[in-house]
């Protein structure tokens, strides 16, 4: 099958290029960076050795509909705009956040600007999304903080185990989660030793996506409270998400493991054992373990992932294996390099 990339200078589209290059059935037959076109693949992506000798070409739409399949890794807003152009049979994972919400005042809210629509939600691990996601030729890759934060608290609501209007969740990401544009507060000098929120008091855009995505399992309203943390590490993301219950961790445990037992990336931890960033580094993988408080009778869930894996060019390659019809795991590993 023809593939594209577009924005492929960046750090996810950087990501894709390298699964892509192991992938048996997916032929990467175009390559686009809209500011870096012209430049040698390697002078950006120094570790794809494997793309020497080729460039960054053009964001051109004669080039971009001879393709079978596109990938698009831009800044949010763009991919809308590219979208009206593209032919009907093309089949598209988009990595921003054009196509994530539903509702049209939450975008206008978080985002900003015209709401573009609404495509297939792309979390196959999510009860009943993996059926639509095989059904569908365009699909909404979901934000890395929207992921974790889905997955670790998904199997809870669903089995109406805590309350879904009180949900509490502090994550700390690697600095790729912010892209590859320069800013001073990114740079070595400031990230390095330190700790720091952002988005702070409840305005990060990815919390209307995760209610979102959350709302489908359960009748009641679901509210999170989402604090991020910016991390001195270049990838991967740590969540802690906490609601009220009144079961045992045993129960609660079982639903987890009955949840995911069938699910190739997504480990519950045995007890004991934490979830780590630097295990799943260059993986599809999520790591959760889980907990109940019982001083405050609250499910405490920890979980880990790498951002630009199953927080992004990982899961748009899991999203195009199912859409183009083949096995989901082709060219994934939940496997990360370690240490």
């Amino acid at each position: 099958m023809r593939v594209g990339v577009v924005g492929a200078s960046g750090y996810a589209g950087g990501e894709l290029l390298r699964l892509l290059a192991a992938h048996p059935n997916f032929e990467l037959t175009y390559i686009a960076a809209g500011s870096n076109a012209g430049e040698e693949i390697t002078s950006i992506h120094s570790h794809l050795t494997g793309y020497s000798g080729q460039k960054f070409q053009k964001t051109e739409l004669e080039a971009l509909n001879q393709c079978e399949l596109v990938f698009l890794a831009l800044p949010h807003g763009e991919s809308a705009h590219l979208i009206k152009e593209l032919s009907n049979h093309i089949k598209v994972v988009d990595l921003g956040a054009d196509f994530r919400l539903k509702d049209s005042a939450k975008w206008n809210k978080y985002y900003g600007g015209l709401h573009a629509g609404t495509w297939v939600y792309g979390l196959p691990e999510l009860p009943g999304l993996r059926a639509q996601i095989s059904s569908a030729n365009r699909i909404a890759n979901p934000g890395c903080y929207a992921t974790a934060i889905s997955l670790s608290i998904s199997p809870a609501i669903s089995n109406k185990a805590i309350e879904v209007g009180d949900i509490v969740v502090v994550a700390a990401s690697g600095t790729s989660g912010a892209g590859r544009t320069s800013k001073v507060n990114l740079s070595a000098s400031e990230i390095m030793n330190s700790l720091t929120s952002y988005k702070f008091g409840g305005v990060h855009q990815h919390t209307p996506e995760i209610e979102e995505a959350l709302q489908d399992m359960t009748e009641q309203e679901v509210k999170i409270s989402f604090t991020p943390i910016l991390a001195p590490m270049p990838r991967g993301i740590l969540a802690t998400v906490t609601a009220r219950t009144s079961l045992s961790e045993q129960a609660l445990r079982e639903f987890y493991l009955d949840a995911y037992k069938n699910e190739r990336f997504v480990t519950i931890l045995p007890k004991g054992q934490l979830p780590e960033t630097s295990s799943l580094i260059g993986s599809n993988g999520a790591q959760i373990q889980l907990a109940v408080d019982e001083h405050t009778s609250r499910l405490v869930v920890s979980v880990a992932i790498d951002n630009l894996g199953k927080g992004a060019a990982g899961q748009a390659l899991q999203n195009a294996n199912l859409i183009a019809g083949f096995d989901e795991a082709l060219g994934l590993s939940a496997m990360g390099i370690g240490q």
